[in-house]
């Protein structure tokens, strides 16, 4: 029988303007530890962006992204967070902050596969 593993996710925001605190849902973060996994899955609707901040840089909103996905992955690529445990690099990147790309709170639960797990997140709180 497969054991539960506890994990915590965060939901990737995007907040054009902080000030209404207005925000839409382009991804998840997830970070299983006993299973050794922090991953990120994100996509931008560009028709619902426009919609949504037809002023967003789109080009710099991928490259933040994209930057989000690479501290997952770890590594020299990553810069300096990159260097840090797995643990640390999930609490960075869920840390609160007042930009464009944003995270919600964290949020536990138990899985046995943390892959499965992102993508049922990322099907129900994204697309």
């Amino acid at each position: 029988m497969q054991e539960y593993h506890l994990f915590e996710y965060a939901v990737i925001r995007v907040v054009p303007r902080v000030e209404r605190e207005e925000f839409l849902n382009v991804g998840i973060i997830l970070y299983c530890p006993k299973q050794g996994f922090l991953q990120s899955k994100f996509s931008l609707d560009m028709e619902r962006l426009r919609a949504f901040a037809g002023k967003l840089d789109i080009s710099e909103l991928e490259e933040y992204l994209g930057a989000l996905d690479r501290i997952c992955i770890g590594g020299t690529k990553a810069g300096p967070i990159g260097k840090l445990p797995i643990a640390s690099r999930f609490r960075w990147l869920t840390a609160t902050r007042s930009t464009v790309v944003q995270t919600s709170k964290v949020h536990p639960g138990f899985c046995k596969d943390a892959a499965e797990t992102l993508e049922k997140l990322y099907q129900n709180l994204v697309v």
